[in-house]
């Protein structure tokens, strides 16, 4: 017996890069030693990477809270009480719902943590969790790290990634306990609907199930489509956990800032075990955070830079003999469907070895990710920094193409 047959077998099979090489850009070292080879990421949804992005406004708040001495002790686990006010308001101007910021809110170390520590509440051995596909990855992984089973879902492009409700009835066994979203969606950066997102609520409340709902995208959401917040359904508040994030739509991944809200009798749970399972997020970003929640110009700013981004991706990279690529709806991401020029593997090589850039392989993101590639759009600073990046990955797919005899 050697000392992994000791380890949880929910842990067990998971790698970090040790051993063997990993694909995935945000497990070990393997995008880090990239970077040291010169290669540019645009694998990282981490707004303006690698280039400087905090705001004057979150600068002048954190450098007098360092010269005051204060952030060198801890917050509270589930987060300074100034902070979730400005969540709650937040929280109440996107939704409407009244949120009690003693109640209502935690804040987490990144939403990553938050997701699954909302999760942990309710998944144990044996219960099943649906999860739409594609997908972010950790949506697939978290439940089996907590002993549980994922049910991947299908989305189709032709249905612009929108809910068909009878793909979840026919996956639903007696021990289905959750249904988990990101919304907007990571990867395609579509937007579920007012009628996919009712039709999943009403799922969820028919079978007396859980709805943990990540909204880090949430931000951004282009062209006037409404954004639904299931939270705010009737009949949904009492049974939904709200993800959310200060790092895409404000740009400020590495604060690791991050939170959930939901009802009391919920967040009694999460306020319980927050010091065991999170600790307590960064004194010193939670500081900062304060400072960007209430620099509203600053969020504006992304907002147009966003816009932009997804017009000159859609315009350079939908150019692309055999590629072809919607108008991202929200976000920072670019879905590209490569599937004319081979596998989405040949494209993310030909994307490395031609362009010197690593890009995401839509297997990551569910077995409807095959033949897909992920871009993060939002990556440098100047305009013109990414416009040579997006004619690099042009080229190189141009040239896979040529190969593939695609015209």
């Amino acid at each position: 017996m050697t000392v992994k047959d000791k380890m949880n077998p929910n842990f067990r099979n998971l790698q970090g890069g040790l051993f063997a090489e990993v694909a995935k850009a945000d497990v070990g070292e393997a995008a880090a030693k990239l970077i040291e080879r010169g290669v540019d990421v645009m694998a990282w949804a981490d707004p303006l990477f690698p280039d400087p992005s905090i705001p004057e406004s979150v600068k002048r708040a954190m450098i007098e809270a360092i010269e005051s001495g204060m952030p060198s002790h801890y917050t509270i686990p589930i987060g300074l009480l100034e902070l979730r006010k400005a969540l709650a308001g937040k929280i109440k101007r996107m939704t409407g719902l009244e949120i009690d910021p003693h109640r209502n809110v935690i804040v987490t170390p990144g939403s990553d943590s938050g997701l699954l520590y909302a999760m942990m509440l309710f998944i144990a051995d044996g219960d099943e969790v649906m999860v739409p596909d594609p997908s972010y990855p950790s949506n697939f992984l978290n439940p089996k790290l907590l002993g549980g089973a994922t049910v991947p879902v299908p989305l189709y492009a032709e249905d612009n990634y929108q809910v068909r409700i009878e793909e979840f009835e026919k996956r639903l066994t007696p021990r289905t306990k959750m249904v988990l979203i990101t919304h907007p969606n990571n990867p395609t950066a579509t937007v579920f609907r007012r009628e996919s997102v009712e039709k999943l609520c009403a799922f969820v409340k028919d079978h007396d199930l859980i709805l943990v709902s990540d909204q880090a995208f949430e931000d951004h959401v282009f062209d006037d489509i409404e954004f639904v917040h299931p939270a705010a359904l009737p009949g949904m508040w009492e049974r939904t956990l709200t993800v959310c994030s200060i790092s895409k739509g404000i740009g400020l991944s590495g604060f690791r800032i991050g939170y959930v809200y939901a009802a009391d009798t919920i967040m009694d749970v999460l306020y319980g075990g927050a010091v065991n399972v999170l600790g307590a997020a960064s004194t010193i970003t939670s500081l900062g955070a304060i400072a960007a929640l209430k620099d509203e110009a600053h969020l504006e700013d992304n907002f147009r830079r966003f816009d932009k981004r997804r017009r000159t991706a859609c315009r350079i990279l939908g150019s692309i003999p055999g590629v072809s690529m919607k108008m991202p709806e929200s976000g920072i991401l670019a879905w590209l469907d490569v599937s004319k020029l081979g596998t989405s593997e040949e494209a993310v090589k030909a994307i490395l070895d031609d362009a010197n850039i690593l890009v995401n392989d839509g297997r990551a993101y569910g077995a409807q990710g095959d033949g897909f590639v992920r871009i993060v759009t939002a990556c440098f600073k100047e305009e013109e920094e990414v416009v040579e990046r997006f004619e690099r990955i042009r080229a190189a797919l141009v040239g896979l193409a040529e190969k593939k005899g695609v015209r």
